[in-house]
């Protein structure tokens, strides 16, 4: 019953890493059709964003990075509380996107909505880790978590500065930038985290989800978020494309 860096599936970790900077790249780039040429809103697209930046990005990266924990006692997730926690960053990130969508040029929005979206980020983990059953009794170092938040927020403020106002290479940036807010908020609260022998025999499997399961779930919902989305940025791509050669033939 232990937390130190043995504890943890170092390949897994990287894995997680890669969920959370595909998740963030694919978003990312589903955010760019938010505000339109027509100067306003499309909800659909911000929807989609948020699913993909909320459910990818942030919840995935965390089971995928749960999964990378091995502290030696059965965990499993309450199957209501794990579905809240995918709910929760998908909100934030709808908040914090249209923010920043309807104050493009405003440094007070972009602050903001950075702050918005790494509050999502913390509030997804920590209601994550209240999902785990185990026979363990969790607690939390209240500095490192203070920490894990501040890592969070100003990570996400650096990539929407970048997405916003960078150009090239360097606006590319804002995906793993956004990675690292995802990733470096979810292993520091994980190292804040403290195992404590419980009292009580714990109920590992009504109504909870096991690893296995787990593992599937995250799978599904990548698979499902990223595939849906890559196909309809395509789509729009194509029809985008379609329409400037008629109008170069006209």
């Amino acid at each position: 019953m232990t937390n130190t860096l043995t504890d943890y599936n170092l390949w897994l970790v990287l894995v997680s890493f890669l969920v959370s900077l595909f998740g963030a790249g694919t978003g990312l780039l589903t955010s760019a059709r938010i505000r339109g040429d027509d100067n306003r809103c499309h909800y659909g697209w911000l929807a989609l964003s948020a699913v993909v930046l909320g459910g990818g990005a942030v919840w995935a990266m965390h089971f995928v990075g749960m999964l990378a924990f091995r502290p030696g006692i059965p965990m499993t997730y309450d199957t209501g509380t794990t579905m809240l926690s995918l709910a929760l960053p998908v909100v934030f990130f709808a908040m914090g996107l249209w923010v920043t969508n309807r104050w493009p040029a405003s440094v007070a929005a972009l602050l903001g909505a950075g702050t918005v979206l790494g509050l999502g980020i913390a509030a997804m983990h920590y209601t994550g880790m209240a999902a785990v059953r185990s026979e363990a009794v969790i607690r939390h170092d209240s500095t490192l978590t203070l920490i894990s938040i501040v890592i969070a927020v100003v990570a996400s403020c650096a990539a929407l500065f970048l997405l916003r106002h960078a150009q090239g290479l360097l606006r590319a940036a804002s995906a793993p930038v956004l990675a690292v807010a995802v990733c470096g908020m979810h292993y520091t609260g994980m190292a804040a985290m403290v195992l404590r022998p419980g009292v009580t025999p714990s109920d590992y499997f009504s109504g909870a989800v096991t690893g296995p399961q787990m593992l599937m779930l995250v799978i599904l919902v990548v698979t499902l978020i990223y595939v849906a989305s890559l196909s309809l940025v395509w789509h729009r791509e194509m029809r985008d494309l379609r329409q400037d050669l008629a109008l170069k033939r006209y």
